[in-house]
């Protein structure tokens, strides 16, 4: 009976201690959570939002170092939902952040800025500060226009031409440049140095600046031209040269870099600027000479013109040229030949005659440059000269038999002549031809008119010479102004 009694009582004890217990539970309510997802991917539940935050940015002691800034944040794609649950697991602070840290990375506070270009290609670049970007901008346009002719721009300072000089039209980027706040995953490149950014802005993210020790007779221009890049990249990557003609000596370190810029600097400018004329050479056939003999009877002189010019140059290199007035100060006189008349002579003489009506418009030079159509590297082969502009004569430089006379998708309408005494010269550009292939030229008969044909962008001549053989087919490419010229 006793025992009987014992189980009865234990039995009662274990029902109220349920009951107890289920009521307590009923008593306390639901909890409320917040669930941590990422990406849609939940990665646990925690009691607090603010301590997961503050134990980011706890952490993340070294990014603020790195950055400089006061606040590192959870990665993009972290949303943290609030829900109410009966349900008390819960997990570590530690635990969610590792997860975070082993997915993507965290963030800072900063700002996306997008460049995009013509064509619809876009690029982001990523600071901690707006002044960062905007101050490596203007350090790039400076590099281009130059700090003073900038200064005098910006505060309307510029003096007016009187009778010679330039003046700045208009500067601007030539692409689109959008901004907004956002937060950047520091697996980005992340600039929070203008110097830093302003480098990346010249000669972008794979910079080939190197060292180059100067040797006995090196001048800047030879430098440039050995190394592949031109005398405006030298002074860009050597700041503490002012033009070309300053002087080096054996020993002395240089850089050579190769510039390209992330952001089209465009600068517009008017000159008015006194220009010689290079002086015409005319023949005066004499049947008692033998053919081929010359002698001059009068010494040519320049004539002098005051020109007034519009340029657009990106980046340094001149775009497209435009010849709006042209003024005689001084008549050119003609250097007057006699030659042998019997018939046409097709071999070269020594005197060799300017292509074009004005003087040394010379627009590009034989050198290493962007080419301003395709945007490319490439070793510029000739002399881009303006003359006086669309429609212009344009003058064989010397006798010689017409090769070929047509048409080349690059060239547009163009001429090639062979000298007949181991030199060819090529016509590019031309808007019309005014001779044939086979036909016997002299030396500054027009051969055609200034134009803008193939690739071009705008009217200029572009002018080759070759020696040895005909161009692509065995002959050498040779500068105008060390072969023929002395520009």
């Amino acid at each position: 009976m006793k025992k009987d009694s014992t189980k009865i009582l234990l039995v009662v004890l274990s029902i109220i201690i349920f009951l107890l217990g289920f009521q307590r539970r009923n008593s306390e309510g639901p909890n409320t959570y917040y669930q941590v997802y990422l990406d849609d991917q939940i990665l646990g539940t925690i009691k607090s939002k603010e301590k997961l935050e503050s134990y980011i940015d706890k952490r993340g002691n070294y990014i603020k170092k790195q950055y400089g800034v006061s606040n590192v944040y959870a990665p993009n794609g972290l949303e943290i939902r609030k829900v109410t649950t009966y349900d008390n697991k819960i997990s570590n602070v530690k635990e969610v952040y590792e997860k975070l840290e082993e997915l993507k990375p965290f963030t800072i506070k900063g700002y996306q800025f997008s460049i995009k270009e013509k064509d619809g290609n876009s690029e982001q670049i990523y600071v901690t500060d707006k002044d960062v970007f905007s101050k490596a901008l203007e350090s790039t346009v400076v590099t281009f226009v130059g700090e003073d002719n900038y200064k005098l721009y910006i505060n309307d300072e510029q003096v007016k031409i009187e009778t010679t000089g330039t003046l700045i039209d208009n500067v601007y980027i030539d692409e689109t440049i959008t901004i907004k706040e956002t937060n950047i995953p520091i697996s980005e490149t992340i600039y929070n140095d203008v110097a830093d950014l302003s480098q990346y802005l010249l000669f972008g993210k794979d910079n080939q600046t190197k060292d180059y020790t100067v040797k006995l007779g090196d001048t800047i221009e030879t430098v440039s031209f050995n190394n592949k890049i031109n005398v405006e990249e030298f002074l860009i990557a050597n700041p503490e040269f002012s033009s070309s003609d300053n002087l080096l000596y054996p020993g002395q370190i240089v850089s050579i870099g190769v510039v390209n810029p992330k952001v089209s600097v465009v600068v517009e400018t008017t000159t008015v600027k006194d220009q010689e004329s290079k002086y015409r050479v005319e023949e005066r056939k004499d049947s008692n000479m033998i053919i081929g003999d010359e002698e001059v009877l009068q010494n040519g002189e320049n004539g002098l013109e005051r020109l007034t010019i519009k340029t657009k140059k990106i980046n340094g290199t001149t775009n497209q040229v435009e010849t709006i007035s042209k003024e005689e100060l001084r008549p050119m006189t003609p250097k007057i030949v006699k030659v042998g008349s019997k018939y046409q002579t097709n071999i070269g003489g020594q005197y060799w005659g300017w292509p074009t009506e004005s003087g040394w418009v010379i627009t590009s030079n034989y050198a290493w440059r962007y080419s301003p159509f395709s945007g490319t590297r490439e070793h510029h082969r000739a002399l881009d000269i303006s003359g006086t502009g669309y429609g212009s004569r344009i003058y064989a430089v010397n006798h010689g038999t017409v090769i070929t006379a047509g048409w080349h998708y690059s060239y547009g309408n163009y001429v090639i002549i062979n000298h007949n005494n181991g030199y060819y010269t090529l016509y590019g550009h031309m808007s019309s031809l005014n001779t044939r292939a086979g036909a016997t030229v002299g030396r500054g008969q027009v051969i055609g008119y200034m134009g803008a044909t193939g690739d071009a962008t705008g009217p200029h001549l572009h002018l080759e010479v070759w020696v040895g053989g005909e161009p692509w087919r065995g002959g050498i490419n040779v500068n105008p102004c060390r072969s023929i010229f002395a520009c």
